[in-house]
This record gives C-alpha cells, sequence and structure tokens, in this order.
C-alpha cells in the first residue's frame, strides 16, 4: 500500500510549489494539499501566534491524519511554536518546513543571514537556529533583515515588487555572512530567478530541503512496518 503525505499551507500559492516538489522527489507517495489563510492572518495581526490558532492547527494536523496521512507536514513558518507541539501530541510524525533548512544553516557557518517579510515569520526562525545551534554545540550570529513591503506586495498581487524587495536586500544587506536562511517558503523563488554568480554565499531556503526530510521520514516509516 502506498503512503501518503499530507500539507498543511496558509497561502494557496505554495500548493503548487511544494507539489512539484513532492512528485519530483517522491513520486510514489501520494500527496493531498489542506489551506487555511486565516491562520498567517490571524498571527500577523495579533503578532503572535495565538492559543486558538494553535488549537485550530492541531484540528487540521489531526484531520489530515484521520484522512489517512503517514505524515504531515506545516508548509508555514510563522506557526512553527504550533507544530513543535503538534510533534509531542500525535503518533505520526508532524514534519516544521523549516527543521531541515535550521540544521543544515548551523553546518554551514557561523555569521548567518536570516532574512523573511513578516516579524512573525523572522521570529521563530530565529529561535529555530539558536535552539538548533545549542543542540549541535556550535556557536552562531544572526544577522536579521526584515524586508519591509514585500509581504504587503503580495498580499495585492504585486509579486514583482516581493521578488525585488527580497533580491535587492539579499545583495545590499547581507554581505559578508557565511549563509543566509530564507525565513518563508514563498522566498525560495526569488533565488532561482537572480542571475547565476550573482550570490557570493549559499542561500538555504525551506522547501527543496522540507521535502528531503519527508522522504526520509516516510522511508523510515516504510522501513519500520517492512
Amino acid at each position: 500500500m502506498g503512503q501518503t503525505l499530507g500539507l498543511i499551507h496558509t497561502s494557496p500559492v505554495l500548493t503548487q510549489m511544494f507539489g512539484t516538489l513532492c512528485a519530483r522527489q517522491m513520486p510514489g507517495v501520494e500527496v493531498f494539499h489542506m489551506v487555511d489563510e486565516s491562520l498567517i492572518r490571524d498571527t500577523i495581526r495579533a503578532g503572535e501566534v495565538r492559543k486558538l490558532t494553535i488549537r485550530r492547527l492541531l484540528s487540521m494536523v489531526e484531520s489530515a491524519g484521520e484522512a489517512g496521512a503517514d505524515a504531515v507536514m506545516v508548509t508555514c513558518s510563522s506557526l512553527g511554536e504550533a507544530v513543535t507541539l503538534a510533534q509531542q501530541v500525535f503518533d505520526f510524525p508532524v514534519i516544521r518546513v523549516d527543521e531541515a533548512m535550521a540544521e543544515a544553516a548551523v553546518r554551514t557557518g557561523e555569521k548567518l543571514g536570516v532574512m523573511a517579510t513578516i516579524r512573525t515569520t523572522l521570529e521563530p526562525t530565529t529561535a529555530l537556529l539558536r535552539e538548533k545551534a545549542a543542540a549541535m554545540g556550535r556557536k552562531v550570529e544572526l544577522v536579521e533583515c526584515l524586508c519591509d513591503g514585500a509581504f504587503e506586495a503580495v498580499l495585492t498581487g504585486d509579486t514583482k515588487t516581493h521578488d525585488r524587495i527580497v533580491s535587492a536586500a539579499l545583495l545590499d544587506e547581507m554581505r559578508g555572512v557565511d549563509a543566509v536562511v530564507l525565513a518563508q517558503a514563498s522566498m525560495a523563488r526569488v533565488v532561482e530567478a537572480m542571475p547565476e554568480g550573482s550570490l557570493k554565499m549559499p542561500v538555504l531556503s525551506s522547501p527543496e530541503l522540507s521535502v528531503q526530510r519527508a522522504r526520509e521520514v516516510l522511508q523510515e516509516l516504510a522501513g519500520a512496518s517492512a
């Protein structure tokens, strides 16, 4: 019997990106998507992940498991606190979209740039990087960059302005760092569109690495049940 991965998004624009990545990296796995934009909108409005939002996300994770998901991945970094809680609550794997990225970044260097378009994503990402660094016994210096105006541009459908702001910040604000972490999955396409060789440091984004982690998790599950 084939395996199933449930993906929970807070933006519909991520369904195609993650669907394509999953089809490429684990073609034998069935994937389904659940989307609730209100989760991120409420978090931005409140400036934090409210208990109500945590309960709602846990309910979505539970629904995904009941719908047949062998593992569930939440693709919104702003909800990292709630995802960590879900990992403790459910018997099936729940994957944080930014966890594999954070681990890779800490292994890459000591001075890390962290970029986001909203503060509610920047803060949990920096917290995760410090947590992973401590667990791995490594010291990190974090250079934070909030790309003002980029998220608002996306909300109006102006992806060109979003991409211009993010790419300019990559070139101007991230000089001298060992690596850059893009805190939001939606930022990944900006790097792909930039001219080859324009960035002198590695830039890590969560989509590719998180799907690789999901594949590894599912392979471990398959091995355990064999």
